[in-house]
Formats: structure tokens, sequence, C-alpha cells
């Protein structure tokens, strides 16, 4: 997260971003496999990577209107 301020990588506060820092499952180290939650040495149920992957597009659907919101912004002050 920037600044370690603890609110995220677009400040709407823990747990919101990629998954990829220390904050995900407690760990650190990640490889980042294309998913954006880094290499877990756990194995998981369907159910569970059904859930994961709900989870993170929500979290991306977030960050992409975020980017909209900025765009739409720059676009003002021409």
């Amino acid at each position: 997260m920037p600044k370690f301020d603890g609110t995220g990588p677009l400040g709407y506060g823990p747990m919101t971003g990629r998954g990829m820092g220390p904050c995900r499952f407690g760990t650190g180290g990640g490889f980042g496999w294309g998913y954006g939650r880094g290499f877990e040495r756990r194995f998981f149920t369907r159910k569970e990577e059904k859930e994961e992957l709900e989870e993170e597009m929500k979290d991306l659907e977030k960050e992409l209107e975020a980017v909209k919101e900025r765009l739409q912004e720059l676009e003002g002050q021409k």
C-alpha cells in the first residue's frame, strides 16, 4: 500500500488491493503468478477458489471505477 498508512492502494481501506502485500494472508511471500494473489502454499477447494475470484472481481471493479472517475476529473480540467 502506498505510504504504508493502512488505507489500501486507492484509499478504500485495508484488504482492497490485489493481495500482493504482506497483509493478505499474513505472509510476505508471493510471486504474483498472474492472478493478483501471489503464490500461496495452500490448495483451494473449488468453492474457495470461486469466492476468491469473486472477491478479486469486486476489487478490480472498484479500481476501474476509481480510474474512470479520475479520467473524468482530468477531462473536466482541460
